[in-house]
């Protein structure tokens, strides 16, 4: 049984705990308001930087923006001004985003349907749209698994009558997609592989001629196939702490799902020839600016304008989206893609390619014979 200086002692640590995680967090919302960094990447730094963990933005959704509003009024009352609720917090509970509990704080959360939740993407409906989750911890890669469950859940809203478009988003606050599971890749023969690439592809081009709109919510990293299925979707609306790349080069292969086809229709040869040969990653405003998004927002609005355009193109009329889609979609991209698929497999059974994804899972430098 714990002493009344013992009791009193605990107290006086939560007080002076409570303190500094509201005072951090207060401090995180003034850089953001300043435009110094985005929400995920104070998240990501507070983590790395102190070791605070879960980090601010995350902490106070976990609470309840409600919750912590009501706290910061006490503490502005208790230990001063400078503990003053920050206005950011104040726009969004007076919107009603709460945090987990609502879906949407600082960061957006899933609430998928009844039975939705099963595998690696999880559904939720939201009138005559649906948000397909990507939920494949750690880095959300397109495995055989993430494959075949968005498909599964693809097919589903694309038959529903009542669903006229689909938000591609990511339960990961870190990342949307960081590519294709390259380990998974590595325990497969040729017919396998073969068969995985042409279930990806059949995948992505069904986005593409469906009269069920398609929009990429992309929060953070998305690389490699990531990249890739943005580019499959009809409209990529961007996180300002968003990047996009096409990294299979200095894997020693080359895009596999549609990078060397749909990358120069929306940005142009040249800069999409820079970005598969280069291999580095772009930022938000530069994939805005070479045309690669079609929006960049603030982290914090990302799902709601992603869910806006999904609502505004669900209202148009279905037989004129699928002819537009289509018909846009047409052309040699089929050819092209085949063309990919062969240059894939040349690239991926080179003993270079052995070289380099070894090299990459042992975190050692690669070395290459050419061949």
């Amino acid at each position: 049984m714990s002493t009344a200086g013992e009791q009193g002692a605990e107290g006086a640590t939560e007080g002076l705990t409570e303190r500094f995680v509201l005072k951090a967090f207060v401090e995180s919302c003034l850089v953001l308001e300043e435009g110094v960094a985005t929400t995920r990447d104070i998240d990501l730094g507070m983590m790395l930087g102190t070791g605070m963990i879960p980090p601010p933005f995350a902490r106070a959704d976990a609470r309840g923006l409600d919750e912590v509003l009501q706290a910061l009024r006490r503490a502005e009352q208790d230990w001063g001004p400078h503990f003053a609720p920050p206005l950011i917090l104040r726009r969004l509970v007076a919107q009603g985003r709460l945090g987990q509990k609502s879906g949407q704080g600082f960061f957006p959360y899933p609430q998928p349907d009844e039975g939705g939740t099963q595998g690696t993407v999880k559904l939720e409906t939201r009138g005559d749209v649906a948000v397909a989750w990507l939920d494949s911890p750690p880095a959300n890669s397109i495995s055989p698994e993430l494959l075949g469950d968005l498909t599964r859940v693809w097919e589903q809203v694309d038959a529903e009558p009542g669903l006229r478009a689909l938000v591609i988003a990511s339960a990961n606050p870190m990342l949307f997609c960081a590519g294709a599971d390259i380990r998974a890749f590595t325990k497969m023969d040729e017919a396998a592989g073969r068969e995985l690439l042409d279930r990806g592809h059949g995948l992505l081009r069904s986005f593409e001629r469906s009269r069920t709109v398609v929009v990429a919510a992309v929060n953070a990293i998305a690389l490699g196939g990531g990249c890739e299925l943005a580019m499959a979707c009809d409209v990529r609306i961007a996180a300002d702490s968003a990047t996009f790349g096409q990294p299979e080069v200095n894997l020693v292969i080359i895009p596999g799902f549609g990078g060397t086809q749909r990358l120069p229709r929306l940005i142009g040869e040249a800069r999409a020839l820079e970005m598969n040969l280069v291999g580095d990653a772009i930022s938000a405003a530069d994939a805005l600016e070479i045309g690669l998004v079609n929006r960049v927002v603030p982290d914090h609005e990302l799902l709601d304008t992603a869910l806006a355009w999904a609502r505004k193109l669900a209202g148009q009329a279905p037989v004129a989206v699928e002819q537009i889609k289509h018909v846009s979609a047409a052309g040699d991209l089929d050819a092209g893609i085949e063309a990919e698929k062969q240059g894939f497999a040349v690239a991926f059974s080179s003993e270079d390619a052995r070289e380099g994804i070894g090299a990459f899972l042992g975190k050692r430098r690669a070395r290459f014979q050419g061949k």
